[in-house]
């Protein structure tokens, strides 16, 4: 797996060391989220660009029962944006967290609290 190439939007960008980890191990899939494709959050940039000019957002994940996009954002260094896409702008954040770690670790415990109540809900 490939990540997007944010400098084609904002020259001087870097992905923090935990992502390339992450996908380094294959751990894109954790059923609420999933880490963007290239292609996938290229699109997602360039639209969240138009949708919202006064930020430089680059997403690198999506949640798949919302339109909620992870990012990473210029203005915030290390920190992640969770941003409700297509909302009217002023209204698009819903979370931030510190860093990459802070946010995967959310994703990976809503996870387990998804197969906990599945499983719960097997046993009925």
């Amino acid at each position: 797996m490939e990540l997007y190439d944010a400098t084609e939007l904002y020259e001087g960008f870097e992905y923090p060391a935990g992502i390339h980890k992450v996908v380094e191990l294959g751990l894109v899939d954790l059923d609420w989220w999933w880490i963007l494709e290239a292609a996938f959050a290229g699109d997602y940039a360039r639209g969240m660009a138009r949708r919202y000019p006064e930020r430089k957002l680059i997403p690198f994940a999506k949640r798949s029962d919302s339109d909620d996009v992870a990012c990473f954002e210029m203005d915030k260094p290390g920190k992640v944006e969770i941003i409700h896409d297509f909302a009217d702008p002023g209204w698009e954040q819903r979370e931030e967290y510190d860093d990459f770690w802070s946010w995967f670790e959310a994703a990976v415990s809503d996870m387990v609290a998804r197969e906990r109540e599945e499983e719960a809900e097997g046993e009925l």
